[in-house]
């Protein structure tokens, strides 16, 4: 296993540093972190609109009073999400390209605008049942409809944004461009820079709405619609991908490459517009459509403790190691995985490059994804409302929020005790296994002890030894003669009185 794990270390390493050097896939991850801000405070105010038993407690009218003054902030959130991806992806992809990033985020908001089909005609008030009473509200309005804002026309946010701004970058770097003397302002002169390669890129887009009118669809957001995001989104809605999708990232995640960051790229624009299909038919109280969501991904996957599901294993680790090293990891590890923040566990086990932990850690995901499928499936579980919680909320409190019901908060408690029953035997023996590594290091460092203060003691005598010696050899050596002044002197007189 080891030999197989460090053939293809390196080969994984290459995979994900072309991903991560794909300028699309970068500008669609940086794109939806702008996004993220804006549709969690969407989702916590529709969570607040729609709270669980709240025509019991304040009664049916107040209730949907109640839910229509809150209405606004997803109108302006969610259901305007396409605006905000053309925002994130005009500014993200001309930063890329070293070209002034906020003209375009600007002409990628406008290009997509002027695709859009706007619709005109008078305003006529409905009765409680949608029927139109044939009164009239506002004449001549000329407006967009949310619906092309928001799930219907992500797909054409992002063709159009990465057409625009591909487009207004290119011919930014022709030198296309009006240059104004020194003089003359910063922002004046940014402006004068960008207003040729903006308005052909503007024409360019003007022409494609034009010429899309004389086809069967009449508007590109229909054409995009049928063509492209209805087959992508019915694909990406099964367990399969969902499945292929986990497996990768607790793959990427096994090489220390961050499996969520790299996947996610790639996958986040069908699990987003899946996301806004049932948000938009939740608030409609209409049947939800899918299973497979954003929200769903996140609350029953990560959201129960991060990668690989490893609150539950944090929590084994604590009551059932033996192990120091093991007891010591879960300590540290359980206040963050409470957050889903598991890389203390990760690479404190560690996890990665360890092939004793290769088959919990993928399989046990998976496991976790079909069951809180077919719960679903099986209306065991309402299906996700469409809200998206920060991925930061706790375990139990995700699966309410996500789900606007009890049996969410079951399904996850669920979820970790099989978890837990899968993931103990492998704790176990690896806990065996550290605990007679730490007793050979502990033998083996009393062994070096009792050695090293032997050796000590041995040197100790050597010395006493050496300095007993030295000074046996002092004692028996003999004085030397001394010689006094005094009978030299003495001498001396009695030879000077002979004389």
């Amino acid at each position: 296993m080891n030999k197989f794990i460090e053939k293809i270390q390196e080969p994984m390493m290459k995979i994900a540093d072309k991903f991560n050097t794909i300028t699309f896939l970068c500008v669609i991850r940086d794109a939806f972190f702008i996004c993220m801000p804006i549709i969690i405070f969407g989702s916590l105010v529709t969570i607040v609109a729609n709270f669980p038993f709240l025509n019991y407690i304040i009664g049916e009218e107040l209730a949907a009073d109640w839910k229509a003054l809150l209405s606004p902030a997803s109108n302006a959130t969610i259901n305007a999400l396409s605006l905000f991806l053309c925002i994130g992806i005009g500014y993200y992809y001309a930063r890329y390209k070293e070209v002034d990033s906020l003209y375009g985020a600007a002409v990628c908001v406008c290009a997509f605008m002027v695709l859009a089909p706007w619709w005109s005609g008078d305003v006529m008030a409905i009765d409680a049942d949608g029927e139109q009473t044939g009164k009239i509200v506002a004449k001549a309005i000329t407006a967009l409809t949310t619906e092309q804002l928001g799930a219907k026309g992500m797909f054409v946010a992002m063709f159009a944004s990465f057409g625009a701004s591909a487009l207004f970058c290119w011919l930014s770097k022709k030198n296309l461009q009006i240059k104004m003397p020194e003089q003359v302002p910063p922002g004046v002169a940014k402006s004068f820079a960008s207003l040729i390669p903006a308005m052909i890129c503007l024409v360019v887009f003007l022409v494609v709405r034009v010429l899309f009118t004389f086809t069967l669809w009449e508007d590109i957001f229909t054409f995009v619609y049928e063509c492209v995001q209805a087959p992508l989104v019915a694909m990406g809605s099964g367990i399969g991908p969902a499945i292929v999708a986990i497996f990768f990232v607790q793959f990427f995640w096994f090489f220390g490459l961050h499996g969520q960051t790299i996947i996610n790229s790639c996958m986040d624009p069908i699990w987003n517009t899946l996301m806004m299909e049932n948000y938009n038919a939740y608030n409609a109280g209409d049947p939800l459509p899918y299973i497979i969501t954003k929200p769903f991904m996140e609350t029953f996957t990560v959201g129960l403790g991060g990668s690989g599901a490893t609150l539950i294993v944090i929590v084994l680790i604590i009551i059932f190691a033996k192990s120091k090293q093991f007891k010591g990891i879960g300590k540290l590890a359980l206040a963050p995985g409470i957050f889903n923040v598991n890389e203390p566990f990760i690479f404190g086990m560690p996890i990665i490059f360890n092939p004793l932990f290769i088959i919990p850690w993928i399989i046990i995901p998976i496991v976790n994804l079909l069951v809180a499928y077919y719960a679903m499936w099986f209306d065991l579980v309402p299906y996700t409302t469409g809200v998206l919680l920060p991925w930061t909320t706790p375990v139990f409190l995700s699966g309410f929020l996500a789900t606007n019901s009890w049996q969410g908060a079951v399904l996850q408690a669920v979820q970790m005790a099989i978890d837990g029953a899968l993931w103990l035997p492998f704790l176990l023996t690896i806990d065996k296994r550290m605990c007679r590594e730490e007793s050979r290091t502990i033998a083996t460092n009393a062994l070096n002890i009792i050695i090293a203060a032997t050796e000590a003691k041995q040197e100790a005598g050597e010395k006493a030894l050496a300095e007993e010696e030295q000074a046996k050899k002092k004692s028996t050596k003999k004085p030397a003669p001394k010689k006094t002044t005094a009978k030299k002197t003495t001498t001396k007189k009695k030879t000077t009185t002979k004389k």
